[in-house]
């Protein structure tokens, strides 16, 4: 499809793609109702590139899991011990038996993600913190043992699995790949928008029947708890009161991204590896790409993709993106944070990793971190209404 039908201009979509190619994307597409309506490669990445989902994967394991509920291999609501047996982890076995594939779908199995190695999934790093569905943690180690669960479950390995059920039917080629503790999928940029097409298909792809539980995928892009609304089966949820982010307790208001449609939902990995999906429009958005910050997933990142998106209109005009002026920068000889955008009116906290205010500024473009310890700050910026956050490491 031609930008123009839908009245995008293309002065803007050069000013998207520079900013997208300065903030070290390699591969990006936007699909409208099936049809591409832009597909961009940047540097050296070409069609025929692959490239790691990172966490992202997490929505098409999840979307694994549930075919293979439909097809009566195992039950989410099974505790996970029925698959990987006994002294899986090192709780005692009552507090093991409690956890079920649920909790590891929904980021609630109360195992300690404060342990050296989160994505360690030996038995002595799976320690117990609090009872499964009472805290929610970006816990990658019991997300990585799915995979182990699918395979008793299913008699293949993830990668087998993932290609005859989903990939062999929606034209998606990848493997899962072992990288330290973790398992990555990895595929071509396509591959990511064949599987964003899937999600907003409703499990059907050109008349073959894919996933047949729409009970299951509604849910997967439906809050799943109460401690974070914003993350359904290992996916993240727009549109919501507020959200929790990995490797902290504290709750922010709002949805994820304001600027992005409030129906939208998206599978996210470190780095910015993203696919967007939107019901209402029929949009699928995805980006590929490098080192981003170090961030696990990047919420901040995807609501400026979605002001560019918002301003591609001929009659709207990129020079119109104002939350996007806002920046952070840090020095770390001085430990001075500048933000750069600011209005008079905007308000400033900022939050330290346990979820406590440590300061309220108010019209203040530098923030002095040299009285704090060093460790992972969130910086919120109230402005107009809308809520931004930005996260900054201070060593």
């Amino acid at each position: 499809m031609d930008p123009s039908e839908l009245g995008w201009c293309d002065d803007s979509i050069l000013q998207m793609e520079n900013w997208l190619e300065n903030s070290t994307t390699k591969a990006f597409i936007v699909l409208k109702d099936g049809k591409i309506v832009i597909e961009k490669y940047f540097g050296t990445f070409t069609q025929d590139s692959l490239y790691v989902w990172n966490s992202a994967g997490k929505t098409l394991t999840s979307y694994a899991v549930g075919i293979a509920q439909t097809e009566g291999l195992l039950d989410i609501n099974d505790p996970t011990t029925d698959y990987l047996g006994a002294g899986w982890s090192n709780e005692t076995l009552a507090q093991e038996g409690a956890i079920t594939i649920l909790n590891q779908l929904t980021m609630t199995t109360g195992l300690d993600d404060g342990v050296p190695d989160e994505d360690c999934t030996d038995p002595n790093c799976l320690l117990y913190l609090t009872d499964p569905d009472t805290r929610w943690a970006y816990h990658n180690a019991p997300y990585t043992l799915l995979d182990s669960v699918m395979k008793i479950a299913t008699g293949m390995t993830m990668t087998n699995y993932v290609y005859q059920k989903i990939g062999s039917k929606i034209g998606m080629t990848g493997l899962y790949l072992p990288i330290g503790y973790n398992h990555i999928f990895a595929s071509k940029a396509r591959g990511m928008a064949r599987f964003g097409l899937l999600l907003l298909s409703n499990g059907m792809w050109n008349g073959t029947t894919v996933q047949s539980d729409a009970g299951y995928l509604t849910a997967m892009h439906t809050p799943s708890q109460t401690l974070n609304p914003s993350y359904g089966y290992l996916t993240w949820l727009n549109g919501q009161s507020g959200y929790q982010l990995p490797g902290i307790q504290f709750l922010f208001n709002g949805p994820l991204a304001p600027n992005a449609p409030s129906d939208m939902y998206a599978a996210e990995g470190k780095n910015g590896q993203i696919i967007n999906v939107v019901p209402s429009t029929g949009m699928v958005v995805v980006r590929m790409g490098a080192t981003l910050g170090n961030s696990l997933v990047s919420t901040q990142y995807n609501d400026t993709i979605w002001q560019y998106i918002n301003r591609l209109d001929c009659g709207l005009g990129i020079s119109n993106l104002t939350a996007s002026n806002l920046s952070l920068s840090y020095n770390n000889s001085s430990k001075i944070s500048t933000i750069a955008g600011l209005k008079s009116s905007d308000e400033i906290q900022v939050v330290n990793s346990s979820g406590a205010i440590l300061s309220v500024a108010k019209s203040e473009n530098e923030l002095d971190f040299s009285k704090f310890s060093n460790g992972l700050y969130f910086i919120r910026i109230n402005s107009s209404g809308t809520e931004r956050v930005f996260k900054l490491p201070v060593n």
